[in-house]
């Protein structure tokens, strides 16, 4: 008694039914390709196009929706043809679509990494292990590595994606067979929505302010809610689903809006924000699970706009693309790094990395991963031997070839090995960054429980050209990100005995934490230093509170950013605008320090290096100095102006 089959629809109205599930001789899906493409391209932009669409990650959760669908669809049929599922062919065919592809891209990259040298070749052989292994977002987790830190230009990041979908494909099969037990198919959908929702859930419980959301991004466990969506949606239409002309309709009208609605999240629901990880991602596999129902209905125009030539070609190559884009650009970047400079550089980037990006997917599609996929690996090299003995009839030719492709790929591999071998255990970020642990570490001792004393600026005469003095490094807390970590050595020995607590990946969002927990344990001294902000937007109601729990007792520092990216124009605004409407607020421009000397910046024209710390501490001081040379506080009535805005 088969498990599955077509429900009918009532007498008298003209159904058009969502796509059955093929037969075994199997037909394709109307319109996947499409959203293939679709997805692809934001994820192209998003890493290509500086700040062109500040969301186009979430097209990583589309292509988790139409996997999940997909092979959830595939299983199903199969099972629905011979009572089984098995396993053995569906792992096999998982290995001839992914394995020849990756294979390639690893060899290549890796290989031209180890010639280029330096930072693209930090931690390569985890890396691998990870592409090889299937385990690329766990690796990463292990190794405290941050998707959102541009500071290490990790070549293989984005295979984290494949790792959270090889790891639901390992477990996906068995667990659909243990669910084909249950009666009922609404039962089944039920259970697998309810542990979609579960994993978004638990991506919410884990997210709180200021944190790297990392862990949630890359977990298996609260990034798989669209694998389940779209495996839940392929088991509510395993059976087939019927509709009535005006509900055909609005299925296909419901399936365009949800392109545009992922379209408009990817314009503007930027990374670091609380949104993706509070249900926008969610939001997102939701979406693309209503563009799946709108595009798979029988006849639907959607389905037809999306199965055009130009989203058909594209989305057929769609792996391809995702895999190479971003090695390639790592390594366009790493070979070209001073364009990074500007935003026309960092244009031209995303368009030479690109178009190579493009030319190795072709003739990765064409020559190795299509023969592999219809023929086999074995029936692969069948084929390529009895076209070469057609095009190079005589044996020394063919020997020839043969032996230029063996050398080909032993050269490969020995380039691989060197650059895993010989990597650096550390880039000029990290090894910047630690020392200014190092230097933090060193320097540290016990905290007295002595309240420090205000400041004191002597105030110059009219007549006196002297300037006012500075204060002392004990007189300053710092608070701040990776580039004041980097800088850390250089403003102790510009502020002996300050205070830093530096982070990486930290956010401006985390300050108001950090201010009251430093003031629980007194620690916190007259002249507060904050330079954050490369990591994301600073909020004016943050800045708001910071300065509530600051009050008058202390006076404050902030230091704008250099970066490129796209956030970093409104964050210095919002830090300029902040420090001229108070008194005792006061800005050191970093920016327009360094922007002259970029090359005292690390390869990510982000984290400075000794000499361009140095620079970050020059900044510091001028801002300090303004500060002290302010007119001392002499009454009740001036006494306001160091509270309000002027």
């Amino acid at each position: 008694m088969p498990l599955l089959k077509i429900s009918s629809a009532p007498a008298g109205v003209d159904p058009t039914p969502l796509r059955a599930l093929p037969s075994p001789g199997g037909t394709r899906f109307a319109g996947l390709d499409g959203l293939r493409a679709i997805a692809v391209v934001l994820v192209l932009v998003y890493h290509l196009a500086p700040g062109a669409l500040v969301g186009g990650f979430i097209g990583v959760d589309v292509f988790f929706v139409i996997s999940g669908f997909l092979i959830t669809a595939l299983l199903l049929r199969e099972h629905a043809a011979t009572s089984t599922v098995r396993l053995g062919r569906f792992w096999i065919r998982r290995a001839r679509r992914l394995l020849p592809a990756i294979g390639l891209l690893v060899l290549v990259t890796s290989a031209i990494a180890a010639v280029v040298g330096g930072d693209v070749v930090i931690g390569l052989g985890g890396q691998i292990l990870g592409a090889a292994t299937f385990s690329s977002n766990w690796i990463a987790l292990a190794g405290t590595t941050s998707y959102f830190d541009a500071s290490t230009p990790e070549l293989l990041r984005n295979l984290w994606s494949l790792g959270v979908e090889e790891q639901f494909y390992l477990v996906w099969p068995v667990v659909l067979l243990g669910l084909l037990v249950v009666p009922r198919r609404w039962m089944r959908v039920t259970l697998l929505g309810a542990t979609a929702v579960a994993a978004a859930l638990l991506m919410a419980a884990m997210w709180s302010p200021g944190i790297d959301s990392t862990r949630l991004y890359y977990g298996t466990d609260t990034h798989s809610f669209g694998l389940l969506a779209g495996a839940a949606f392929a088991v509510a239409s395993a059976g087939g689903l019927a509709f009535g002309r005006r509900a055909s309709i609005a299925l296909q009208a419901g399936g365009m809006l949800a392109i545009v609605g992922l379209v408009s999240l990817a314009i503007v629901m930027p990374a670091d924000g609380a949104l993706p990880y509070l249900g926008g991602l969610a939001l997102a596999s939701a979406l693309s699970v209503v563009a799946i129902a709108g595009a798979t209905l029988d006849g639907s125009r959607t389905g037809a706009w999306l199965d055009s030539a130009p989203l058909a070609w594209v989305g057929e190559r769609s792996f391809g693309l995702y895999l190479w884009h971003w090695p390639i650009w790592v390594l366009v970047t790493a070979i070209a790094s001073d364009l990074r400079a500007s935003t026309a550089g960092q244009w031209t980037i995303g368009g030479i990395a690109l178009v190579l990006t493009v030319a190795a997917t072709v003739a990765s599609h064409r020559y190795v991963e299509q023969p592999i996929r219809r023929l086999g690996f074995r029936g692969a090299a069948r084929e390529f031997g009895d076209q070469l003995r057609i095009r190079a009839p005589r044996r020394g030719v063919r020997m020839l070839v043969f032996a230029v492709a063996a050398s080909a790929s032993l050269a490969l591999i020995a380039a691989t090995a060197s650059g895993i071998v010989s990597g650096e255990k550390a880039g000029s970020v990290e090894r910047q960054i630690e020392a200014g642990r190092a230097a933090i570490e060193s320097t540290a001792v016990p905290h007295s429980g002595a309240t420090p004393t205000s400041p004191t600026s002597p105030v110059a005469s009219p007549e006196s050209a002297a300037p006012a003095a500075l204060p002392g490094g004990d007189q300053i807390t710092a608070i701040g990100d990776s580039v004041m970590l980097a800088s850390a050595a250089s403003l102790q020995q510009t502020f002996p005995g300050i205070v830093i607590d530096a982070a990486v990946s930290r956010q401006f969002s985390a300050v108001p934490n950090l201010i009251r927990a430093h003031k629980e344990a007194n620690t916190l001294r007259p002249i507060v230093l904050l330079g954050l902000g490369t990591n994301g937007p600073v909020d004016a109601d943050v800045l708001a509170e910071v300065r509530q729990l600051l009050g008058t007792a202390h006076q404050l520092v902030v230091v704008n950013v250099y970066a490129p990216r796209s956030w970093t124009d409104g964050v210095n605004t919002e830090l300029t605008r902040f420090a001229q409407r108070f008194r005792d607020v006061e800005l050191a421009n970093w920016r327009d320090s360094i922007a002259p000397q970029l090359r005292l910046l690390a390869g990510d024209q982000i984290h400075p290096g000794d000499a361009g710390g140095l620079v970050y501490a020059s900044a510091v001081r001028d801002a300090l100095q303004r500060l002290a040379e302010l007119p001392p506080v002499i009454g009740p009535r001036d006494y306001g102006l160091a509270a309000q805005p002027l």
